[in-house]
């Protein structure tokens, strides 16, 4: 495992972010329902973070404020991504941890995203409840993982997912 230095993400950090998302992403995750949650919202500025080594931007994570129904104080993560060539070396695990860190401490109870339960079950997400809560677009109901910041604040939630500038 490498040490990555963590940083809140700045204006001048966003080309070098974008060239990390196309490069692992490409042009189709636009089309992605999670992207479409995101569009025309800013992320949370406090928790839009940058992974750094050997001076440069290596990694980013960034999260949306959402409600899901009538119910707010969540975040849809993503995108996070790390330079393809440091993949397995502990730079989406610093961001994500550190990212849920800021989230619980700013005040937010829940935090969804679509995803791996291999990866992320091991930071406590857990598969959302079959068709109680959608997303604009088809998604995986085995890939749409929550997890709770705070005691509670998922039981019963469902409902569409809908953006807000926080």
């Amino acid at each position: 495992m490498m040490t990555f230095e963590i940083r809140p993400e700045t204006p001048a950090d966003i080309p070098a972010i974008n060239a990390l998302s196309a490069t692992a992403f490409g042009p189709g995750r636009f089309a992605r329902s999670a992207y479409r949650v995101r569009e025309g919202v800013p992320p949370v500025s406090e928790l839009s973070l940058t992974a750094w080594s050997e001076g440069r931007i290596v990694g980013g994570v960034r999260f949306t404020a959402i409600r899901v129904g009538d119910r707010d104080s969540g975040l849809l993560l993503g995108p996070l991504v790390v330079d393809p060539s440091l993949a397995g070396k502990g730079c989406g695990k610093a961001l994500l941890e550190e990212g849920l860190n800021r989230s619980r401490a700013a005040g937010f109870g829940f935090v969804l995203l679509v995803g791996d339960m291999p990866y992320y079950g091991r930071f406590g997400f857990k598969p959302s409840a079959h068709g109680a809560i959608t997303l604009p677009g088809p998604v995986d109901p085995a890939r749409l993982l929550g997890v709770e910041l705070a005691e509670g604040a998922l039981e019963g939630v469902g409902g569409q997912v809908r953006a807000y500038a926080a």
